[in-house]
């Protein structure tokens, strides 16, 4: 059974929601409510993340061995090859689900696996840096949340629009990042990822224009590797795109949903 720890709310087409390193499942705000009016939503907690434990044996971090328990879970819960949406980290894993055929359709969000090392050094270098800043006194943390200038100074690299970001949500984020035993060892398996191969499902790839983490000209060789699937951009928002655009999120992954229910299963043979 697996230890992967969610929360569920809604009904209709299952719809798994996936965040990226070092957040946790409430990473997907407003999105989470908007989805479930007409889904059965489930928002996990990447293993070592939020609520769940780091993998018990034979699982581990790799990222192949974390779809598998993704897998799991979908078993565990009843969900027949859900669709799945993912933020980064949560969008590799989501592109590595398609390839699989585990599920309906992806829905990424600026995810890994489209850089450079170059890129990634760059990228990966301020993930860390968060990560060390989060072991800062809880006065300082706090300090940070609730002044607008130093909010925007310490999470600007995540979202562009750090004025909306909620105080006590930007603090607990702090101390959950903090806490996140899983993130050394996915960033160590993460380092080089390379996004390659056939998906096997409909898979719609959107880039924040304002990444400051995963860069958006990552999105070019998305297109080139992922030719079949449908590219769009997130104006205005940053890494964290649920948070900046949550109404124009939720669109990208309704009208990927919509779009896989009116075609046939790819997988499907014809006699």
């Amino acid at each position: 059974m697996s230890t992967i720890q969610y929360a569920r709310k809604g009904s209709g087409e299952p719809v798994v929601l996936i965040h990226g390193i070092g957040h946790r499942r409430q990473a997907w705000g407003e999105v989470f409510d908007r989805l479930a009016e007409s889904y059965d939503v489930v928002a996990v907690d990447l293993p070592g993340h939020g609520e769940s434990p780091t993998p018990r044996k034979p699982y581990g971090f790799r990222p192949l061995s974390v779809a598998e328990q993704l897998e799991e879970l979908f078993a565990d819960l009843g969900l027949d090859r859900p669709h799945v949406v993912g933020n980064s980290l949560g969008g590799y894993l989501s592109l590595l689900l398609a390839r699989r055929g585990s599920v309906a359709s992806a829905t990424v969000l600026s995810p890994g696996g489209f850089y450079t090392v170059l890129e990634g050094a760059l990228g990966g270098g301020q993930l860390v840096a968060l990560k060390l800043a989060s072991y800062s006194p809880a006065p300082v943390l706090r300090l940070f949340a609730r002044t607008p200038a130093l909010r925007r100074l310490s999470q600007g690299s995540l979202y562009a629009r750090t004025d909306t970001l909620d105080p006590e949500l930007a603090y607990s984020d702090s101390l959950n990042l903090r806490r996140a035993r899983g993130f050394a060892p996915f960033f160590r398996h993460l380092v080089g990822s390379r996004f390659e191969g056939d998906v096997v499902v409909p898979v719609t790839v959107a880039w924040a224009a304002k990444d400051r983490i995963l860069f958006p000209h990552q999105a070019g060789r998305a297109r080139t590797r992922l030719p079949a699937a449908t590219h769009t951009s997130i104006p205005g928002a940053g890494h964290i795109s649920m948070h900046d655009a949550p109404d124009l999120v939720a669109r990208i992954v309704v009208d990927q949903i919509e779009a896989t229910t009116r075609r046939p299963d790819p997988r499907a043979t014809v006699s």
